[in-house]
């Protein structure tokens, strides 16, 4: 008998906030692959309950943000998916150009009216009231979250900034009419929707906020959320299904640690890793090397370590690095040289016989998996350390713990490594 057809498409726009949602699906027995790409969705139709196809669309001009997207969403629809999903980050990073409001809009428009939009995190103090963001109590533009160089978030009020994005201003469902049961909730939304709204953003001050927008998402196509909505949507949607694939299992053999974030959370991360007694190798964005004869330079250091103990590359710098490089390459030119070189040196250590790969920055991990060439990834059911750990599907044998830059503890690679252990 042929598996069915995954209960909801999910595309992320990155891929460790899509892994990090399949692990909630894993542990819920679940099977949800993540598929790097609308092509290989396309040539792999994906028969699971559950499926997440990892795009990275968050920092692309909203062009190709757009097409990028539509292809997924195509492949997924091609696949028989009953319903489609936006998988959007946490703390619901975007431009004052988009891609949260222009892809929205898109879906909207292919999958029906009103759109539900909720960002938040409830389990990990990412809650939304009044359409502000907190963390943890602390207002979004107040928290860490304003030194982040490329998407800063300097305005709290999410409803507002998002309609900086879309064609018209997308109105909020606060708590309060959510908390006054599920008619009042559908009423409040009925009148939005008689008004012209064709998206509607949602409060997430507590669960009971995500599991009213389940409730009044229960007969649409399509919805976009963070990561609490998105998990509590696509467990509600392939209730009673089971997964046909037995859960991924890790590997052993030489690891490498690549860190292409910034911010404080990273460089914590990294100097515990160090304080450990491995080796760390920070390359300059502003080398007048080639970026070939950079990467070739950082394979000559790493092989004489791989296989010793865990090594790290980054591309980490402080504030006034950061200012320096993005000063020198642009805002995006930065990032993406850095995820070139990270990338270059991940696949190369690959291919000299690297089988445990760890990542911090959400975009520097797609770009590795990228460099990698693998096609699909499982997520290993959530455990004391969160998400982030994978599985390769396919012949090489290969583990990875992918993980936004902005989360963990400050020694989560070096609890990572042991939780990596077959």
């Amino acid at each position: 008998m042929t598996p069915a057809a995954p209960a909801v498409g999910f595309v992320s726009d990155d891929l460790t906030g899509g892994l990090l949602v399949a692990s909630y699906f894993e542990e819920a027995g679940l099977a949800c692959p993540v598929i790097l790409g609308a092509e290989a969705a396309a040539a792999e139709p994906p028969r699971a309950p559950l499926a997440v196809v990892a795009t990275r669309a968050r920092l692309a001009p909203v062009a190709q943000a757009l097409e990028e997207t539509g292809r997924a969403f195509d492949a997924l629809e091609a696949a028989g998916c009953a319903a489609f999903g936006y998988k959007v980050c946490g703390t619901f990073d975007c431009t004052e150009e988009g891609n949260i409001g222009p892809v929205a809009e898109r879906l909207a428009d292919r999958f029906g009216a009103p759109l539900l939009i909720q960002p938040g995190y409830t389990e990990f103090g990412l809650t939304v009231h009044w359409g502000h963001m907190f963390y943890r109590g602390v207002l979004l533009s107040e928290s860490d979250k304003r030194f982040d160089p490329v998407t800063p978030m300097p305005d709290p009020n999410l409803a507002r900034f998002l309609s900086r994005s879309t064609r018209a201003p997308v109105p909020l469902l606060s708590h309060f009419e959510m908390a006054g049961g599920e008619a009042a909730a559908r009423a409040a939304l009925a009148a939005r929707t008689a008004e012209g709204a064709r998206l509607v953003m949602l409060d997430a001050s507590d669960d009971g906020d995500v599991a009213t927008a389940v409730r009044l998402a229960a007969g649409a196509r399509a919805m976009v959320g963070s990561d609490s909505f998105v998990i509590a949507f696509g467990l509600a949607r392939a209730a009673g299904r089971e997964g046909e694939a037995p859960p991924p299992r890790h590997v052993d053999g030489p690891a490498a640690l690549f860190v292409g974030s910034v911010g404080p959370v990273a460089e914590g991360q990294l100097a515990e890793f160090e304080a450990a007694g491995h080796p760390v190798l920070r390359l300059d964005l502003l080398a007048e090397d080639e970026e070939a004869a950079t990467v070739a330079a950082a394979l000559d250091w790493a092989e004489e370590r791989l296989g010793d103990r865990p090594f790290a590359v980054t591309t980490l710098a402080d504030a006034a690095g950061v200012k320096r490089a993005q000063a020198a390459l642009g805002v995006l030119g930065a990032a993406r040289k850095a995820e070139r070189l990270l990338a270059g040196v991940a696949a190369g250590v690959h291919a000299r016989g690297a089988r445990r790969i760890l990542v911090g920055g959400g975009e520097t991990s797609g770009a590795i998996a990228q460099a990698l060439s693998v096609p699909r990834l499982r997520a290993m059911p959530r455990g004391p350390q969160g998400g982030g750990f994978c599985a390769a599907e396919g012949t090489a044998p290969l583990s990875l713990y992918l993980k936004s830059g902005k989360m963990g503890a400050p020694d989560a690679f070096l609890r990572a490594l042991e939780a990596m252990k077959p």
